[in-house]
């Protein structure tokens, strides 16, 4: 059974794949439209695994990576606002995907320290 986080953190991805579908088509939103894609899913695919993990070190483990990868995810995202502002995308999509990460960020930190204690 799915979690709320597992569920937020699907939906996320899903909407960060869609956006991206939305980018003007060069060469350097190529390297961040790769970038992101692996960074947004793999935050997912980690906490999922964590799920299942084999143990307590394994599930932090799993959480840590999820977290590393999140903020990749916002890294990328508050770049794609630094260089296309004002060019043709969903600039109201961008900032909640980036509050999104953060909040993200925020909840997976505080599952990484509430379970290492």
């Amino acid at each position: 059974m799915k979690n709320d986080l597992q569920e937020r953190l699907f939906e996320f991805v899903v909407r960060v794949f869609k956006f991206l579908r939305t980018l003007p088509d060069n060469k350097e939103n190529s390297v961040i439209r790769y970038q992101l894609l692996k960074s947004s899913s793999s935050t997912g695919a980690n906490y999922e695994e964590a799920q299942a993990g084999s143990s307590r070190a394994d599930f932090v483990y799993k959480v840590e990576i999820s977290l590393k990868e999140m903020r990749e995810t916002n890294y990328w995202l508050r770049l794609i606002k630094a260089t296309l502002e004002g060019q043709d995308i969903n600039e109201m999509e961008l900032e909640n995907l980036i509050a999104e990460s953060k909040e993200l960020k925020l909840i997976l930190g505080s599952i990484v320290t509430k379970t290492k204690k």
